[in-house]
């Protein structure tokens, strides 16, 4: 009787251990799954994922394949800018001995028969105020006095003129001076009262002055066959804003807007081509333009499935890297098309196969897996992925776009977020400008001060 009872408490106990067990297995099975995303998350960098290069340290590689090492110092065919002497210097000074060794008699330059040599130093004036004073002067003619006018840039009795108001809004906006910084560097340079608020006027007056500007930057954007599109968020107004940039290599149109949808784009081309940053970005509200896709973007999600075990992945991204090193040897458009676009198909098959399918939760749509996510993107826009081989002209990457909005990052780093939605609409357009002249090989401050000054500015056709 006792045995009995014993081996029934032993078959309890084995039920319960059973159990345990079963909800220790879940348990250590999730945890395997929590453990293994923390690590592919600490595992991320510019080379998987979308974190700047800056992230990486001293550890940064360089994105795509490079050719040979090249010998350190200026390369074959590069123009050199080293200073070269002037035909007429603005000041000569003479050095001579001041006095004869031999009857101390004393030296002036014009005792020098003869200049054997001479050195040139380029330096800047001392800085100096300029005042100009603008007077209204009566003429008498006709028996009666006729009275001049001012200028309409000279409206105040005493005020700062174009050239210094253009000085504060490149320092600003272009160089990502913080005002405190530029009415500092004003009084330490010049000893004025160039306050916050001065520059934060020279800011307006300056964004009123280029809205035709701007206008004529779009329309050349829209004419482009070619256009790249980023977009980037910032805080301004203590809330989320996203910044979105159209540009092309002679064009850069920068707007802000507290929306990151498409369909709030003030540029609605009708291009042959965009060319869009992100891997798994859609067509949008730019459905009858034809899309192509970053390829750099795409290399970096297939090397963060890679690190993760991805069979496909590793296929896909040799794929990729093949097809680029032959889009660079071609010279226009990579041959045999169905071939490549066969192994294309054949890879995304063997990712079809190897991607769990989606796992419906408690509730809203089913999970994917990330190989999944990727996969759906890369099998809804083919043509968009391997544009850059097949359309002459299409780069690999996005490049473009993203150098043209990056200076909001920095201006991010050096002078915070933006105060007002103002502000940042002002700086949005200084910088369309300002890049600009830039693409064209234009003087930025020359040109800042045309613009205050009301006179026109034409961009060379890109």
């Amino acid at each position: 009787m006792e045995l009995s009872d014993d081996i029934l408490a032993l078959k309890d106990l084995v039920s319960v251990l059973l159990r345990r067990i079963e909800v220790l297995e879940s348990e250590n099975a999730a945890l395997r799954v929590e453990v293994a995303d923390l690590r592919s998350r600490l595992n991320l960098n510019s080379k998987n994922s979308h974190k700047p290069p800056s992230s990486d340290g001293l550890s940064k590689k360089p994105g795509l394949p490079k050719g040979p090492p090249k010998k350190s110092g200026g390369q074959f065919g590069h123009k050199g800018k080293t200073l070269k002497m002037v035909d007429k210097a603005d000041s000569v000074v003479v050095h001579h001995v001041a006095s004869c060794p031999c009857c101390s008699k004393v030296f002036s330059t014009a005792d020098v028969i003869e200049v054997v040599q001479k050195r040139q130093v380029f330096d800047i004036p001392p800085p100096r105020m300029e005042v100009t004073e603008h007077q209204l002067g009566v003429v008498v003619c006709c028996g009666q006095q006729h009275l001049g006018s001012f200028p309409p840039e000279v409206g105040q009795p005493v005020q700062y003129g174009s050239r210094i108001k253009a000085l504060s809004v490149l320092l600003n906006n272009d160089y990502k001076l913080p005002l405190e910084k530029i009415e500092q560097l004003m009084g330490d340079l010049w000893g004025c009262s160039f306050n916050e608020s001065i520059a934060v006027t020279a800011n307006a007056g300056m964004y009123q002055a280029l809205e035709p500007i701007e206008e004529q930057i779009k329309t050349a954007v829209l004419a482009s066959n070619m256009v790249h599109f980023d977009e980037t968020g910032m805080r301004v107004e203590k809330s989320l804003h996203w910044f979105h940039v159209a540009s092309t290599a002679w064009f850069t149109y920068l707007f802000v807007h507290k929306n990151g949808a498409r369909k709030h784009w003030k540029v609605k081309p009708r291009c042959s081509k965009i060319f869009k940053t992100g891997p798994c970005m859609t067509a949008g509200s730019f459905k009858q333009c034809q899309h192509a896709l970053c390829g750099a973007h795409l290399l970096r999600e297939l090397t963060n499935l890679t690190e993760n075990g991805s069979k496909w992945a590793v296929k896909m991204k040799e794929f990729i890297l093949d097809l680029y090193q032959n889009s660079q040897k071609a010279t226009l458009v990579v041959a045999d098309k169905q071939t490549w676009e066969r192994e294309f198909n054949h890879i995304c098959q063997l990712a079809d196969q190897e991607e769990p399918p989606p796992k419906q939760g408690k509730r809203g749509k089913p999970k994917n897996s990330k190989g999944r996510n990727l996969l759906n993107p890369l099998l809804n826009h083919q043509d968009g992925w391997l544009a850059f081989a097949f359309i002459n002209s299409v780069p690999f990457s996005n490049n473009q776009a993203e150098r043209d909005i990056r200076c909001l990052k920095t201006k991010q780093k050096v002078a915070t977020n933006f105060q007002t939605f103002k502000g940042a609409q002002h700086y949005a357009r200084i910088q369309s400008f300002t890049s600009t002249l830039r693409k064209h090989s234009m003087n930025v401050f020359q040109n800042l001060i045309n613009a205050f000054d009301r006179k026109p500015i034409a961009f060379q056709a890109g």
